[in-house]
């Protein structure tokens, strides 16, 4: 695919949104505009509904015949939150916790919630989510549904942390989930992008909240793997790991491991104070993608210096980051995106050298690149670590214009290759550039989830830009060669 189709893409969607907005005003109803963190993907929506418990989610699903769309902090950055003329369900009115038993170690709360509203109900007692994100401010259905992962050693997708779910369905049924009960849709639910249903409440498993001692090294890239094996992943004491490499070289990891300690703590607060401001971390953000010789300054020098006096920390501390530290002053002419790559463990020295050889070649504006690890997923149906792998998180600045996005696409394209070609896979829920090939071999029971929509959802009531872009005209996935080209 060149760049002359994602261009057009962009001009017809650009369009569509138009139209529907203005069929909308003649028809008397105004059209809603939803829109991601990234403002690249604005969607003209039927309506937005907060609903305020599960009862109302029920009726509003079961009453509307039209397309549903389920949203939550609006941090999936292609269009997974909306589809146009969609009944839009804001699911941040369900925020209750429903149960708390600290002697168990779990939690049932409504899907609504924010991580960080439940660090403040366990934090009191000692106790710590077992998985989650690195920011706290997503909510849990959104981090199931795209089956989110945090930095965690030896943990990986959040679905190992679950319990059980409940999810409202197509015609407004209430059903109960869990590894041995509804098994096919626990599975299918969790990462599986709202396509399913509504899923409303969840059971998590907690750890204790312990100390964290920081241990900051460099490594050389070319080292990493060997060395991570041998110092992290059969670490008795590891818990959280990330290794952060920069352009223009990528040459160095930057590896931060926080293991257990019996040391007293050197933070003396518990949560991340909550603060209405983080001007000094995008000057800095702001200074990083402009500057050509941002990153390796960071490299050796900055992340150094932010490190230095990190000791000793409580868990939920290090949890319990606020988003807002990575959001610019303004997305107006350019915006800060995401993508993620996985491979696995032990094709790493494969996939790195073709990863920094296409960012190079194509002069991506990358601020930094994230290595975390993941162990396997135990059968969600739109599995992104199906064995053992590292996860390659990239933080990038691009313009907001069509052209832009356009280029993205080729060298996305380019990674996604180079992913497959490792036997490794990308993450959905960001921009949507994948060929219909691409997506296929990424992700090889979408046959599978597709036809269990079918099942549970024969109207395909469940929709979102996503679900549109890879489903055939009666909601299953169908071979490439007999599909529309988009």
């Amino acid at each position: 695919m060149g760049q002359a189709a994602p261009r057009a893409y962009a001009v017809l969607a650009a369009l569509s949104l138009a139209l529907l907005a203005s069929a909308c005003r003649t028809h008397g109803a105004p059209a809603e505009i939803v829109n991601d963190v990234t403002q690249l993907n604005p969607i003209a929506v039927e309506r937005v509904v907060r609903p305020r418990s599960i009862a109302e989610i029920q009726e509003l699903v079961a009453s509307h015949s039209g397309p549903i769309s389920i949203g939550g902090a609006r941090h999936s950055m292609g269009g997974q939150i909306a589809t146009e003329g969609a009944l839009a369900l804001d699911m941040r009115g369900l925020d209750r916790v429903i149960a708390f038993d600290p002697g168990a170690s779990t939690i049932t709360v409504e899907a609504g919630i924010t991580w960080r509203a439940i660090q403040t109900v366990i934090d009191p007692k000692d106790l710590s989510l077992r998985i989650m994100q690195s920011y706290a401010n997503f909510t849990v259905g959104g981090s199931l549904s795209v089956n989110a992962h945090g930095r965690y050693v030896n943990q990986g997708p959040i679905i190992r942390s679950v319990r059980a779910i409940q999810v409202v369905l197509a015609d407004g049924s209430l059903v109960d989930a869990s590894p041995t009960r509804n098994a096919e849709l626990f599975y299918g639910a969790i990462g599986g992008y709202g396509g399913l249903g509504v899923i409303v409440t969840a059971t998590l498993d907690l750890v204790p909240n312990d100390r964290l001692e920081t241990h900051v090294r460099e490594v050389k890239l070319r080292e990493y793997r060997s060395w991570f094996e041998r110092e992290v992943r059969t670490s008795a004491t590891a818990v959280m790991h990330n290794g952060d490499f920069y352009p223009p070289r990528y040459e160095t990891v930057t590896a931060v491991t926080f293991d257990r300690t019996d040391r007293e703590v050197t933070v003396p607060e518990r949560l991340q104070p909550e603060r209405a401001s983080y001007w000094r971390e995008r000057i800095g953000m702001l200074w990083l993608s402009e500057d050509p010789l941002a990153g390796s300054a960071r490299e050796h020098f900055v992340e150094k210096w932010r490190l230095r006096n990190h000791g000793v920390m409580w868990r939920n501390w290090e949890a319990s980051y606020d988003v807002a530290d990575v959001e610019p002053w303004s997305r107006k002419h350019t915006t800060y995106v995401l993508q993620e790559y996985f491979a696995p463990v032990a094709r790493f020295d494969t996939f790195t050298p073709k990863l920094v050889e296409i960012l190079q070649r194509r002069g991506v504006n990358v601020v930094h690149i994230s290595i975390r690890h993941s162990a396997a997923d135990p059968g969600s149906l739109l599995a992104w670590a199906r064995e053992e792998c590292f996860a390659f998180v990239i933080f990038y600045k691009q313009g907001v214009a069509p052209e832009a996005n356009a280029e993205v696409g080729v060298w996305t394209r380019e990674l996604i290759d180079a992913a497959l070609s490792v036997g490794g896979t990308y993450y959905l829920p960001y921009q949507i550039l994948a060929t219909d090939d691409q997506f296929g071999r990424a992700y090889p029971r979408a046959r599978e989830f597709f036809a269990l929509k079918a099942k549970l959802d024969p109207t395909s009531k469940f929709r979102n830009k996503l679900l549109d872009r890879y489903s055939g005209p009666n909601g299953v996935l169908e071979p490439a060669g007999e599909r529309q080209s988009h």
